[in-house]
């Protein structure tokens, strides 16, 4: 745990958010972890959603305010590592859909309604990134209302589907899902904050589709039963090492999901 005690102001992100960028920067968390406030104009409460690394100068400034609740989207470390740390400095329950990352708070149920920090904010099963990820609406957010997508949806770039725990045929239904709330604000776990929800989804989707139309592509030219290293090799040619894994993870969901097809005729 660094020592450091400064911090740079909350950016806002929507009427009802700021956030702060977590210090962790790397391949896979782009410029870092976005901690998320959720308040309402002139409520003395906050929730905080996704604390981040167990980094002191970063959840000291999440804990300069009252904090109600503390919401984690889905169970890798670079969004949970600081949360019990901030439940010790604030007292606050910590609630995500796996109870392993609850503390002194129940498990997050699909479609819950949760009222606090003078808003209301609805939970959102969304597996495929990992079976446990959950977004948050956030309805009275703004005109169209906005979405805390976790890594369900990047800023930036396309999330990787972490399997055998995260599923491809889960992801598109989680997709389907989120593109019914039309253009609602994009609130991510890693990059900027994106305009439209639905128009972002149907990207996403769209994407989806091209590397499996890739994946189908490279069966049949290296024919035989290849392994997921021979087919990354493929249709990742150009990836950088050190993400090399993920892009393995990725295909290997992708080949799962193309076999339980095959199963299914």
């Amino acid at each position: 745990m660094t020592s450091e005690p400064s911090s740079p102001a909350l950016t806002a992100s929507s009427p009802l958010t700021r956030f702060r960028l977590a210090p962790n920067p790397g391949p896979m968390s782009l410029e870092g972890t976005n901690s998320y406030v959720i308040a309402a104009a002139g409520h003395p409460g906050a929730a905080v959603v996704d604390p981040g690394p167990l980094d002191e100068a970063h959840l000291h400034e999440l804990a300069a305010r009252t904090v109600e609740l503390i919401l984690i989207t889905h169970r890798h470390r670079d969004h949970t590592a600081g949360a019990a740390h901030l439940h010790e400095l604030t007292g606050a329950p910590v609630r995500a859909a796996d109870p392993a990352h609850c503390t002194a708070g129940a498990p997050l149920q699909p479609g819950e309604v949760i009222s606090v920090a003078g808003t209301e904010i609805r939970v959102l099963a969304t597996p495929g990134h990992t079976s446990d990820s959950v977004c948050f609406h956030l309805p009275l957010d703004g005109p169209a209302g906005s979405v805390l997508t976790g890594d369900t949806i990047l800023g930036r770039g396309t999330t990787v589907l972490d399997h055998p725990d995260g599923r491809l045929d889960d992801y598109l239904s989680s997709l389907d899902r989120l593109e019914l709330l039309g253009p609602a604000t994009v609130l991510p776990a890693h990059g900027p904050v994106l305009p439209a929800l639905d128009a972002v989804v149907r990207a996403y989707r769209s994407h989806r589709l091209d590397r499996l139309s890739q994946i189908r592509a490279a069966l049949a030219g290296l024919g035989g039963e290849p392994g997921i290293a021979e087919v990354t090799d493929v249709v990742y040619a150009d990836v950088d090492p050190t993400v090399r894994r993920a892009a393995e993870n990725s295909v290997a969901a992708q080949l799962e999901y193309l076999r339980s097809l095959r199963e299914r005729l």
